[in-house]
This record gives structure tokens, sequence and C-alpha cells, in this order.
């Protein structure tokens, strides 16, 4: 069962929003397909961060931030709840990063965390 929701647990910046709008254009990301993000186990913190484009799944949780439609499984909304993703495209870093507020540990890249 698919449930859409009003308030979404995670933000995108301006900035995140506008490279997986570019990202979704120059991937050419075919239709019925939307943004996922999630967490998985593993990394060297303990759980590490999902994103990708996917298609809807059965426990999945729909909402739209920055005009972008999102994907998440209900059972990581726990994980996730107030995490903004923002986007970086510098010399010392590139690529997305993940601010959650849950986090009581990271890595030192930055894609794993504790709870």
């Amino acid at each position: 069962m698919s449930t859409t929701i009003l308030q979404a647990p995670i933000q995108l910046t301006p900035r995140a929003a506008q490279e997986i709008r570019k990202i979704m254009q120059t991937k050419q990301i075919p239709e019925g397909y939307a943004l996922r993000v999630g967490v998985r186990g593993g990394g060297c913190s303990g759980m590490s961060y999902l994103l990708g484009f996917d298609r809807k799944r059965e426990y999945d949780l729909e909402f739209e931030v920055e005009g972008i439609t999102i994907y998440m499984d209900r059972r990581h909304g726990l994980y996730l709840m107030g995490t903004t993703i923002d986007y970086h495209d510098g010399l010392n870093a590139r690529g997305f990063v993940f601010n959650n507020p849950n986090a009581t540990q990271t890595c030192g890249c930055g894609s794993s965390f504790a709870v």
C-alpha cells in the first residue's frame, strides 16, 4: 500500500534540487521513476545513505520537495527525519551531502552514520 504525505521528512537545498533536475535530464530518467532517498545497513558508522532513481514500491511514501517527486520506504523515515540534502561543487568536495540531525556519529567521508 502506498501513501502520499503532506510534510516531507527531508528537504533539498535549491542547489541539490538543481543538480537532481540536471541529472534527470542528462541521464534521461524514464517516466515513472523518481528520486529514491533511504538508508541501508553498512558503512564505517553502521548505516549509509541511499540516493538514486527508482520506481515506486509497495511500502513507499511519496512526497514532493522543490518540485521533485521523492520515494522513501516508510521504515527509513525514523532515520531521515529532518535531514537536508545539499550539493557541493567545490575544489575540496563534490557531491551530495546529507545533513542529518539524528546522526550521533558520522564517518570521515560523510556517507555513513549512526543513530
